[in-house]
Parts: C-alpha cells; sequence; structure tokens
C-alpha cells in the first residue's frame, strides 16, 4: 500500500511538473504568446472581489466539468494552497457535476478527491 501512495503522490506532483516543462518549451518558441497567456491568467487569479480561493474553486469545478486532468490537479492544488477545505472542494465538486452529470462526477470523485487528499496532507 505505501508504494502505490508513493506513484500517486508522484503523479500528481510530476503532473504539475509535466506542465512546467511543457510550457517551457513551448515559451522558447513563442515567448510573446507564452508571456501575454500567463499574464493574462495571473491577472485573472488576482484577489478582486472575488478571493483566490474562490477563484481557485471556480477553476477547478470548470475543469472537473471539462475533464482536464492537468488542470483538476493544479486548481485543487491551488484551492488547498488558498486555505479550501474538505467540504468547499466538495460543494465546488458538486455544482459541477450537477452540469457535467456522471463524466464530471466520475473526475470529481477520483482524481480531484485524490488530487486533495494528497495536497492537504502536505499542509
Amino acid at each position: 500500500m505505501e508504494e502505490n501512495y508513493e506513484e500517486m503522490e508522484n503523479y500528481f506532483d510530476q503532473s504539475i511538473m509535466d506542465y512546467k516543462q511543457g510550457s517551457s518549451r513551448f515559451e522558447k518558441s513563442f515567448p510573446k504568446v507564452t508571456k501575454a497567456y500567463f499574464d493574462f491568467t495571473d491577472a485573472c487569479f488576482q484577489e478582486g472581489s472575488i478571493g483566490k480561493k474562490e477563484k481557485q474553486l471556480i477553476a477547478l469545478g470548470i475543469s472537473v466539468y471539462a475533464q482536464d486532468e492537468y488542470c483538476i490537479i493544479y486548481h485543487t492544488k491551488g484551492a488547498v494552497d488558498n486555505g479550501a477545505t474538505e467540504e468547499e472542494f466538495m460543494e465546488a465538486i458538486s455544482v459541477s457535476a450537477a452540469l457535467g452529470g456522471g463524466a464530471a462526477f466520475a473526475q470529481g470523485v477520483t482524481l480531484a478527491m485524490d488530487t486533495y487528499d494528497h495536497y492537504k496532507t502536505k499542509h
């Protein structure tokens, strides 16, 4: 069982690392596009009328609905890093499942919940 947990731990962190490495590779060929994209997304996730935690939960719900595994992991981590409770996390999954049906529910109760558990135990 310990080995399986280690594999899952590596999966979450490795997925985020893969995204960062892919972004860096893309940036070498398209630096302006990459900078513009990251400037835009950074601005979107700044504290405003809606807090950072809530923005991460919104992004998580959309990611679950879209079945985007990298974004599910990234925004679950972002939600945890910004103080999302398990109850808040579950509510975001519930709203996504209400709109996305079985596919969203399946992503929410597997990958998203496993990612939440992983990053919550690190805090």
